[in-house]
């Protein structure tokens, strides 16, 4: 098998200056670069412009990524009367994008294609009708809001995600594409979180990898903050202040811990929400322990996060947010929920992942993993030393390494696809 293959990726957000999935196509595309040739299919509107500012600075780039790029039409005015028109439209780019992988497929005739941006999956694209061997994801999107937290969330967050999670049920059961590019897929299906895996084998009858769609963007620190006697637990909580987010429970947590306790919480972001949490905190008597930041630099922000005794993770709905892996490469322990992403991200070696129970049990649970770290700085260090080493697995380099062997092992005869 050759060293280098030529491989159609579609990256329909992609971007070297941006964060969420722009990030996440940019990461996989630079990384992959450096062990094929790429032809990537991004959308013209949003992108273009970051892309041909960071091939004017390194040009060297162009050698082996060649970017295509096509404008999704868009009815603004249409999207903001009924949102889920967006993916008449976004749908219509991929169907353009076929049309475009043809001819550069009779041109070139690549060896793999790639459905990598966006994650979701109720949108895989039309690449598997390419007829080469076909590989999807990571592929998040599947799963359900947790029933019994539907009060944690208010009462509009309740509405919310009640209709959530009965459309993205009906979705997951009755969505024909999906499951035809899962199949065709084959083992070169890759499943974002174990959540999505277990997804992928129930609603598909699937198999999958599982690898995290985010990865480092800097090396881990070779150091860990040491917490000196009697300094109070730095803890910090970052995120979009929306109600699956879900600060309150972290709030209702800190609010348990013994008066002894002494701790102080810094909270970046900004939402429709940080005004009811900033009253619950002042209704929990928290308020004069809890700094709400707002929006800072990023530069500002990963030093708050570095000078951090531990990290919390309160999300309720999510794939696996960057800062994630950015707390494990700077030295930060995490306590999470036992849920979405962070499940296969944080383990034991660095962090405490407490279980969705109850709200009143997992809020308790959540103020006890809190006072462990409190108490026990030992603990808390030797969480810190794991993070470092835990944060080797979510390189880029790391993930491409993962993502070559199952573009080779997609290429291998034995390695049918499954049918439709």
């Amino acid at each position: 098998m050759k060293e280098r293959l030529k491989v159609l990726i579609s990256a329909y957000a992609c971007s070297p200056y941006r964060g969420s999935e722009p990030g996440v196509g940019w990461g996989f595309v630079t990384a992959l670069a450096k062990r094929h040739e790429l032809w990537v299919l991004v959308e013209e509107e949003k992108f273009r412009g970051d892309i041909e500012r960071y091939l004017a600075e390194n040009p060297q780039f162009a050698e082996s990524v060649h970017f295509h790029y096509l404008r999704k039409r868009r009815n603004r005015w249409l999207r903001r009367i009924w949102p889920p028109s967006y993916y008449w439209y976004y749908r219509r780019w991929h169907e353009e994008a076929l049309e475009v992988a043809k001819q550069l497929h009779r041109e070139i005739g690549f060896d793999l294609a790639h459905q990598l941006t966006m994650v979701g999956f109720r949108e895989p694209g039309y690449l598997w009708q390419l007829g080469v061997p076909f590989v999807w994801g990571p592929v998040g999107g599947m799963g359900l809001f947790p029933w019994r937290f539907m009060q944690a969330v208010g009462a509009y967050g309740a509405l919310y995600y009640l209709g959530y999670n009965l459309f993205n049920a009906w979705q997951m059961q009755f969505s024909l594409r999906p499951r035809l590019a899962a199949r065709a897929a084959g083992s070169g299906l890759i499943a974002a979180t174990p959540e999505n895996r277990e997804g992928a084998h129930r609603f598909w009858g699937c198999s999958s990898t599982v690898m995290t769609e985010v990865g480092l963007p800097h090396e881990p620190s070779r150091s860990i903050t040491v917490r000196k006697n009697g300094e109070a637990l730095r803890l910090v909580w970052t995120g979009l202040h929306i109600p699956r987010k879900a600060l309150n429970l972290a709030l209702e947590a800190l609010s348990r811990l013994p008066p002894e306790v002494a701790w102080q919480l810094d909270i970046l972001g900004i939402g429709p929400q940080t005004v009811p949490w900033k009253k619950l905190a002042a209704r929990l008597g928290v308020t004069d322990r809890c700094h709400f930041h707002g929006w800072i630099e990023r530069d500002q922000a990963l030093e708050l996060m570095q000078n951090s005794h531990a990290m919390l993770i309160t999300s309720l709905r999510d794939l696996t947010s960057t800062v994630t892996v950015e707390a494990l490469a700077s030295g930060v322990p995490i306590v999470c929920l036992d849920h979405c992403g962070f499940s296969a991200v944080v383990d034991d070696s660095c962090g405490i992942k407490v279980p969705l129970t109850s709200i009143v049990k997992t809020t308790a649970d959540l103020a006890q993993a809190i006072e462990a770290l409190a108490y026990d700085e030992s603990l808390r260090k030797k969480l810190a030393k794991g993070a470092l080493v835990r944060a080797q697995a979510f390189t880029w380099a790391e993930k491409a390494r993962i993502v070559d062997q199952i573009y080779r092992a997609r290429l291998q005869p034995d390695d049918a696809e499954h049918p439709p």
